[in-house]
């Protein structure tokens, strides 16, 4: 119907003049006497005449107006003759369409063969700087002092930062980055815990974890990043208390901690790219970083978790703690 009455718009000049040109000859045939019979016929010839000639013309934008329409759902396009019939300028504009299709379609291949580059030589610097990292741990292992442990723990924040990076990098591969399989995660938690053991206690920290068999099909590399990116936030805001793993039956993962807690206006946000909340602008993570705190772990978590359809839902409150949710079997991003 719309497109009805577009049409009809566009046809008013011509069916005016269609009307006033039918008025005019019955003006001629009046002053010339001629019957009334064959005013009626000629009226009625007209008028069907131009319903047939307006039938037809509409037919034939209609054709013309889908025929766009599969262009713009293609998102491609290609020169046809549906606007010549129109004239000079409308040939003009066809041609001017698929001059900037072309340059946009250049542009766009551009701009993917520098995004490759750009990625091959991020990708490349990560895995190189892992190598002196490596080195610097060792050398600080080599004896236990204060001073040592201290460098470890920022080696330790840096290789967490290298490989968020990487994960950063990767993410926005296709689904052939994905190695699903049937995994244990107990075997996944502990893995980790194990791994962000020295954190606990160069912070005094208790930890807990209540251990279930549960097995599930998924990426183990992501979902591992993914839980870990999860105690590290857990560790950086909290000060007293500790930290809880709970594997319960329906294959929820629930990191939970006795930490500052999240601001009630910042809950909503705190998945999206580059947000830090209070806490990251005030310098309240307990490290060396003062405030520059990235927004880029928790919503790492979040394109993880929708890479794995996976739910991922936070509650918190201020002074009491935070505790994050990774559902297994939910499809869903929340926060409440």
């Amino acid at each position: 119907m719309k497109f009805f009455k577009e049409f009809l718009k566009e046809r008013f000049y011509p069916i005016l003049w269609g009307i006033l040109a039918i008025i005019v000859c019955l003006l001629v045939f009046w002053l010339h006497g001629i019957k009334g019979e064959a005013l009626v016929y000629s009226i009625l010839l007209c008028f069907a005449l131009g319903i047939i000639v307006l039938t037809l013309d509409f037919v034939r934008e209609l054709r013309r107006h889908q025929a766009r329409l599969r262009s713009i759902l293609t998102a491609s396009y290609e020169r046809t003759d549906l606007l010549d019939e129109y004239g000079v300028a409308a040939t003009d504009y066809a041609d001017l369409v698929q001059a900037l299709w072309k340059r946009i379609e250049e542009t766009e291949e551009r701009q993917f063969l520098e995004r490759s580059e750009a990625k091959d030589y991020y990708t490349t610097w990560v895995h190189q700087i892992k190598t002196p990292l490596a080195v610097m741990q060792m050398l600080v292992k080599s004896e236990d002092t204060e001073q040592n442990r201290a460098l470890a723990a920022e080696l330790f924040r840096t290789e967490q930062y290298v490989d968020m990076a990487l994960g950063y990098i990767r993410l926005g591969e296709d689904a052939s980055d994905l190695a699903v399989r049937e995994c244990d995660l107990d075997e996944l938690i502990r893995a980790s815990v194990r791994r962000y053991a020295p954190q606990f206690i160069a912070k005094k920290l208790s930890f807990s974890y209540e251990p279930n068999k549960v097995k599930v099909v998924t990426d183990d590399k992501w979902f591992t990043f993914l839980l870990e990116q999860l105690l590290s936030n857990a560790i950086k805001y909290t000060y007293e208390g500790g930290v809880t793993i709970m594997l319960t039956d329906d294959a929820k993962v629930i990191v939970r901690d006795t930490g500052i807690g999240i601001s009630p206006e910042d809950v909503p946000r705190i998945f999206e790219k580059g947000f830090t909340g209070f806490n990251g602008r005030t310098g309240t993570d307990g490290g060396t970083n003062g405030g520059r705190a990235t927004g880029l772990g928790l919503y790492l978590c979040r394109k993880i978790a929708h890479k794995l359809n996976v739910g991922l839902s936070v509650e918190s409150e201020i002074g009491k703690g935070t505790a994050f949710t990774v559902d297994m079997e939910k499809k869903e991003i929340v926060a409440e």
